[in-house]
C-alpha cells in the first residue's frame, strides 16, 4: 500500500525543468538534468521517414557545399589550441548548421545529437559527412552524451554543439560546453558564419539559413574561452555569460559581413587576429 501511495504521489507531481543557472551548480547533477540517451519510441510511419529525409538532406548538402567559397577569420585561435596539445569544444548557433557541416566535414568532430525524431535522421546525415555523434537531449535527464564527448576529447577528437539546439529558444546558449570545458580543460571555441547570398526561413524556430549556390561564406572565430577545473557555481555562471556574449558578438559581425565595406572587413580581420 505504501508503494502504491508513493507511486501516486510521484505521478501527481509536475516535472520541473531546470534552468541553465541551476544546472551549473553541480557538474554531475547538471549533466543528468540536461542530457539523455534514451531512444524515442517512434511509430513505424515515422521510422520509415528517417532514411528518406536523411538521403534528401545529404544530397542537398553535397550538391551545395562544393560551390561555397569560405574565408576563415580568426583560425589562428584554433591553431593555437592544437599547438598547446588540447582539442576544441566548438559552439555555434543552429541557424548556420548547413554551411558549418560542409566546412567541418570528415574531421571526426563529435556532435551532441538529440534522441528525438529529428535527431534520428540528422545523425545519419552528419555521420555520412564524417562526424561522430554522442546521443543526448537537452530537455530530458541522462548522463552519457557529455561523458562520451569528454572521452572523445581525451582521445584527440574535437567536439561541437549547436548551442541553442535542438529546439531553441533561438540564440539562448545551453550550458553543456561550459561543463565540458571544466571537466576536460579544453577551451570553448565560439564562431558564426555569414553568407553573401542565402535564404532565411523565418518561420522556423532557428531562422534556418540556406546559402545560395556559389555564395561567399565568412567564418568568424573568437578567442578561446577556458574554464578552470576548480570553477565554482559563480565562475561557471560568469563563463556561461561570456560564451553567450561572444556568440552574440560574432553572430552580429558575421551576419553583416558582406554588407560592410572592404575597409571595415579588414578592420575586423585585424581585430580577430589578436
Amino acid at each position: 500500500m505504501a508503494t502504491q501511495d508513493a507511486e501516486r504521489g510521484a505521478r501527481s507531481e509536475p516535472a520541473v525543468e531546470p534552468s541553465p543557472t541551476s544546472a551549473l551548480q553541480n557538474q554531475g547533477e547538471s549533466v543528468n538534468l540536461h542530457y539523455d540517451t534514451r531512444p524515442p519510441r517512434l511509430p513505424w510511419s515515422r521510422r520509415i521517414q528517417i532514411p528518406i529525409i536523411a538521403a534528401a538532406v545529404y544530397s542537398v548538402i553535397c550538391a551545395l557545399g562544393p560551390t561555397l567559397r569560405y574565408e576563415m577569420v580568426g583560425y589562428h585561435h584554433i591553431e593555437g589550441v592544437y599547438a598547446s596539445g588540447r582539442r576544441c569544444i566548438f559552439a555555434f548557433w543552429h541557424r548556420v548548421i548547413i554551411p558549418v557541416v560542409w566546412w567541418a566535414r570528415n574531421r571526426g568532430i563529435v556532435v551532441l545529437n538529440t534522441t528525438a525524431f529529428d535527431g534520428q535522421w540528422t545523425r545519419k546525415v552528419i555521420e555520412w559527412l564524417g562526424f561522430g555523434t554522442a546521443q543526448g537531449s537537452s530537455t530530458r535527464g541522462g548522463l552519457r552524451g557529455l561523458a562520451v564527448m569528454a572521452r572523445r576529447l581525451e582521445e584527440g577528437l574535437d567536439s561541437g554543439f549547436t548551442i541553442d539546439g535542438p529546439r531553441g529558444p533561438r540564440y539562448v546558449a545551453k550550458p553543456g560546453p561550459v561543463m565540458l570545458a571544466r571537466k576536460t580543460g579544453c577551451p570553448i571555441m565560439v564562431f558564426h558564419i555569414g553568407v553573401e547570398r542565402g535564404k532565411t526561413f523565418t518561420k522556423t524556430w532557428d531562422h534556418f539559413l540556406l546559402p545560395a549556390p556559389f555564395s561567399r561564406v565568412a567564418i568568424l572565430c573568437a578567442s578561446p574561452i577556458f574554464v578552470p577545473a576548480d570553477a565554482d557555481a559563480a565562475l561557471m555562471e560568469v563563463k556561461h555569460s561570456e560564451m553567450q556574449r561572444e556568440l552574440e558578438r560574432v553572430r552580429d559581425i558575421a551576419e553583416e559581413w558582406f554588407k560592410l565595406s572592404e575597409e571595415e572587413r579588414q578592420r575586423h580581420r585585424l581585430e580577430f587576429s589578436r
